[in-house]
């Protein structure tokens, strides 16, 4: 287990540095309501598919919100991803946030808009950039792993496991990261699609390859 959780405890929120909890007003067809609501910032997050390894870079943390709902997850499976918080195009938040978690230096150019969604409609309403982009070797310019208080751990899934890993719910993972597996799937191995990206051709024919979890810093 890559976190050990101890002293676990609620408190009231009282300075927010990220959210700020609001209760909403208005009038829905004449019947005036109210809501409650968090403000908090839009976000990216990237699709990384290493062409060498075959295989998608995903991180892992612990959520504090996922554990205390469900205890027995201490991590969950996500997308490199990262706050809206400068002013900045999408694209380039998106290639810092690679740099600074996962250890890679994407030119913007390589980077691909996918769609964007609105995520936890019912608290926050923030809106999420998708976005997918090839890495290889010879972009890597340090282990990754976040700033320092951050704790990410980088795992590489195999493409030939990435179905079955989609489908397992005994693993804490984000729609965000499904809904980019979907994508994949439609776009780029499908072969009814001409969407042969970055020295990706069919892809679901290649053959496996096993994890490699990237070092942590420090390490």
């Amino acid at each position: 287990m890559p976190f050990k959780i101890t002293d676990f405890s609620i408190a009231t929120l009282a300075d927010n540095k990220f959210i700020r909890p609001v209760r909403l007003h208005y009038v829905q067809n004449g019947t005036r309501r109210s809501w409650e609501a968090v403000k908090s910032h839009d976000s990216v997050s990237v699709l990384l598919y290493h062409t060498e390894k075959k295989a998608f870079l995903l991180v892992k943390q612990f959520r504090p919100a996922v554990h205390l709902h469900h205890p027995q997850h201490t991590y969950t499976y996500e997308l490199c991803a990262g706050i809206v918080d400068k002013e900045k195009s999408l694209e380039q938040i998106t290639r810092e946030e690679i740099d600074e978690e996962c250890g890679y230096d994407v030119p913007v150019d390589r980077i691909e808009k996918v769609s964007s969604f609105f995520t936890n409609v019912g608290v926050t309403g923030s809106r999420q950039h998708l976005y997918y982009a090839t890495i290889d070797e010879t972009m890597r310019v340090h282990a990754g792993g976040g700033t320092k208080n951050e704790e990410i751990i980088l795992e590489f899934l195999p493409l030939s496991q990435a179905r079955e890993f989609l489908f397992n719910e005994d693993l804490a993972k984000t729609p965000g990261l499904m809904f980019a597996f979907y994508w994949f799937f439609e776009q780029i191995t499908n072969p009814a699609v001409d969407n042969s990206i970055d020295g990706l051709s069919s892809p679901a024919h290649q053959s496996p390859v096993t994890p490699v979890r990237q070092p942590s810093q420090g390490e």
